[in-house]
């Protein structure tokens, strides 16, 4: 897959270096705004703005590359499990890491979420990591999990990480002010009638009182170069919407047909990846922890209308419903009979794998099911028992067979059985 890793990294290059020009040529203009309403003139204006635009922009990129994957994290709530914890995932994480052939084993987290999703980051296949909800670990069996991890490890071998993370953390880090001074954030608890009223208020006042602050500034006596800095600010976070959208043009859909067909051949069953897209696409929860800036990394977009399935219609990824129809009729795990399924599927005489791959592919044949060994309910108790551990319950066995979770916050040093009534050391 040489021809994606290099297709995304020219994405990447040409993503920063776009953005970049796009936010120097906002500051140059606003340099320019600025100079009639100051004593600075014209020319000082321009380079006034040129210069806040650049300092941002170096600050946002340096962050958003070392950090970003950092930030995604957070802002999902993952948490990282450990050699010990969940050995049905860290099992299928090392089968797929061997079959793509990459060298360092991922991290993997999960996130505490009934919604079925999951994601990569990572800047390079060597600091990497798979994420998924407990929701998945619930309802997927292997072949399904197996499939979504296969998914989600060719985004790292095929250098969709770097791109994406980048994209994220850039939208992400552009609109963390609006985040935090948003009505729907400080006045969720009002409802949406409310987050609509204040909405209206703040853009009916709002330029008055950006006007009023500007003044306040002039009578203050407050350098020229100061100002701009101060105004530069709120007029990017203006514009983010605009700079939102170039983002996910930058987006291509080509790399999750790539990675259904990566996965489809280091599982050698498509079957599996088909039916977890079926299930996850019919669940109707909503991922809490998602935001529209980090919808592309999502396996499936995470954004859906309340107590619906998803939908087909989405920017940043092809639609479900083909992805599903291209995996079933595939024939062999092979690169080359996804491209023809590909091709049956939307018809067209051009397929979407490279003709360098396709050319190289041999026939793959598809192994068997796996038979599953854990029901719904068993993969439900194994994934809260290591969201357990992972927030430091004890757990107390009783003579009787009754197992007692204890919060970290328990201090006393006996608890009576519920059952027995037998009292119990801690």
């Amino acid at each position: 897959m040489w021809e994606q890793i290099r297709y995304n990294q020219t994405r990447s290059v040409i993503l920063v270096a776009g953005m970049g020009a796009i936010w120097l040529l906002l500051g140059f203009v606003f340099g320019l705004l600025t100079s009639y309403f100051t004593p600075v003139n014209l020319f000082e204006g321009g380079i006034y703005g040129i210069i806040v635009s650049s300092i941002l922009w170096i600050f946002i990129i340096l962050f958003a590359y070392y950090f970003g994957d950092r930030i995604l994290l957070a802002m999902a709530g993952a948490r990282k499990i450990g050699a010990g914890d969940l050995h049905r995932i860290l099992n299928i994480v090392d089968e797929m890491k061997i079959a793509s052939g990459l060298e360092i084993m991922p991290s993997i987290y999960i996130i505490d979420d009934p919604a079925l999703n999951a994601f990569a980051i990572g800047r390079d296949p060597n600091k990497a990591a798979v994420i998924v909800t407990t929701g998945l670990l619930a309802k997927l069996n292997r072949d399904e999990l197996q499939g979504v991890i296969g998914h989600e490890i060719a985004h790292i071998k095929n250098r969709d990480v770097l791109l994406m993370s980048l994209c994220t953390t850039l939208l992400g880090t552009m609109n963390i002010l609006t985040w935090l001074f948003s009505p729907k954030r400080l006045f969720a608890s009002y409802g949406d009638l409310a987050d609509e009223v204040l909405a209206f208020v703040l853009l009916v006042f709002g330029p008055g009182l950006v006007l009023a602050i500007i003044l306040l500034i002039l009578t203050l006596g407050i350098d020229s170069p100061v100002i701009v800095f101060i105004l530069y600010i709120p007029a990017a976070m203006l514009l983010t919407p605009f700079l939102a959208k170039l983002i996910y043009f930058a987006i291509s859909r080509r790399r999750e047909y790539l990675a259904d067909a990566s996965s489809a051949l280091y599982t050698r069953y498509p079957i599996g990846l088909a039916s977890a897209l079926e299930k996850i696409a019919a669940s109707t929860n909503q991922l809490l922890a998602a935001s529209p800036a980090t919808a592309p990394i999502y396996i499936i977009n995470p954004f859906r209308k309340k107590g619906m399935a998803a939908s087909n219609l989405t920017r940043t990824h092809p639609p479900i419903s083909e992805r599903i129809r291209i995996l079933r009729v595939m024939a062999h795990a092979s690169y080359a009979d996804y491209d023809r399924a590909y091709r049956q599927v939307h018809n067209v005489d051009k397929g979407i794998i490279p003709a360098a791959i396709i050319a190289s592919a041999s026939i793959v044949p598809m192994r068997a099911a796996i038979s599953e060994d854990l029901d719904h309910i068993q993969r439900a108790r194994e994934t809260s028992n290591v969201l357990w551990n992972l927030s430091n319950y004890k757990l107390i066995n009783c003579h009787c067979g009754t197992r007692m979770r204890l919060p970290p916050s328990f201090k006393y040093p006996e608890v009576k059985c519920p059952h027995c009534g037998k009292i119990n050391p801690v």
